[in-house]
């Protein structure tokens, strides 16, 4: 698993989601690495991973890929920050290694075995029809649904090149498909609703007032279940990474250092 690093201070990771990578984290990272150390993984398939299968355990592995990460780098304890289908991917990793988590955030949480996959992408998960529509599906969504989601981000032509490079060349539009098919919403979240309410970290749960993709009733539904948790609304769409990067460091950096234990420090090599 593709692991970034950078700064100094009390550790942070950033789980991006799909379809992006790394670089989603990019404008809070460079706001936050002069007081934390900041860690961004590249998911399978996603950025400079490469792609795993997926399988009823998919995101126990995931989890422990990430302890392993912490453990090789001589991490206590580290807060944890994860955006849309890495918010599954964060509370997953706090579930079963809920010791060395110290605080979570999450970003357009799609956390909930309703999730409706974007219905552009809904073709590429069907048999037969995925494999004949793949090129189509993926020129639209990455020329057209993604650079619209964007909006006029500054640098969005090149930061969605980014995102799309895993996918590019002959292969690129099955190699898509296949990401793409990660399994059904009902089954792999089917039980997360019932350990949300046993993480006690600290959360701060953040939601984009335009977001399309993730429903606000997912963002107050996840502030209701996590015990020790709060929500915060900002003038965004889905990708608040990229639209709000000045205030999601800042409320980050405000959360992290008001929740901040002892505890929280990398371990004695």
């Amino acid at each position: 698993m593709y692991l970034a690093c950078c700064g100094s201070g009390e550790p942070i990771l950033f789980i991006h989601g799909m379809p992006t990578s790394s670089r989603l984290w990019s404008g809070i990272i460079e706001r936050l690495c002069g007081r934390y150390t900041c860690f961004a993984i590249d998911l399978p398939g996603l950025g400079k991973t490469p792609r795993a299968r997926y399988g009823p355990d998919y995101l126990r592995d995931l989890a422990e890929q990430i302890e392993t990460l912490r453990i090789k780098h001589n991490i206590a304890k580290w807060h944890i920050v994860g955006h849309d289908a890495g918010s599954v991917v964060a509370v997953h990793y706090a579930r079963y290694f809920q010791q060395h988590v110290d605080c979570m955030a999450l970003l357009s949480p799609s956390l909930f075995p309703e999730l409706k996959p974007y219905y552009l992408l809904a073709p590429l998960r069907k048999p037969i029809l995925g494999e004949v529509l793949a090129p189509l599906v993926q020129a639209v969504f990455w020329k057209i649904a993604m650079r619209c989601a964007l909006g006029d981000e500054e640098n969005g032509d090149e930061i969605v090149e980014d995102f799309h490079a895993p996918f590019s060349g002959l292969a690129g539009p099955w190699q898509f498909m296949n990401v793409m098919r990660w399994g059904k919403p009902a089954q792999l979240l089917a039980d997360v609703p019932e350990f949300l309410p046993h993480l006690r970290m600290p959360t701060l749960i953040f939601h984009g007032s335009r977001d399309a993709a993730i429903p606000e009733a997912f963002a107050l539904r996840a502030t209701s279940l996590i015990p020790n948790s709060s929500m915060l609304t900002l003038d965004s769409g889905h990708f608040i990474p990229l639209h709000q990067p000045e205030l999601v460091a800042t409320n980050l950096a405000r959360f992290f250092g008001s929740q901040s234990t002892q505890n929280t420090a990398m371990m004695p090599a």
